[in-house]
């Protein structure tokens, strides 16, 4: 079964461009991975320190390969440049059978 996830990220202002290529760069890895459906950046029109991923994934393992990667860990010494910690949503569409 696909996984889909949202994940909102927000960056303090004075590190935005940082995380904003770190979040870039991840985008250019995961679309590399095989169980990637779909891996998407967005930014907020009215705060551009938000960002926001839309992910589908072909399964779960999928998405446990992808979170074990370099660049994903790697994301993990970016925290300090959040205001908050990132929210992860995984969801499941409800107009699909």
């Amino acid at each position: 079964m696909a996984i889909y996830l949202t994940a909102i990220i927000e960056s303090k202002t004075a590190h935005r461009d940082e995380v904003r290529a770190t979040l870039l760069n991840m985008v250019t890895q995961s679309r590399k991975e095989p169980a990637c459906l779909q891996y998407d950046l967005y930014q907020d029109d009215n705060n551009p320190n938000v960002f926001v991923f839309q992910e589908i994934w072909e399964s779960r393992e999928g998405l446990d390969a992808h979170n074990a990667q370099p660049y994903i860990q790697a994301f993990g010494a970016t925290l300090e440049k959040l205001e908050t910690n990132p929210q992860i949503y995984l969801t499941q569409p409800l107009d699909r059978t």
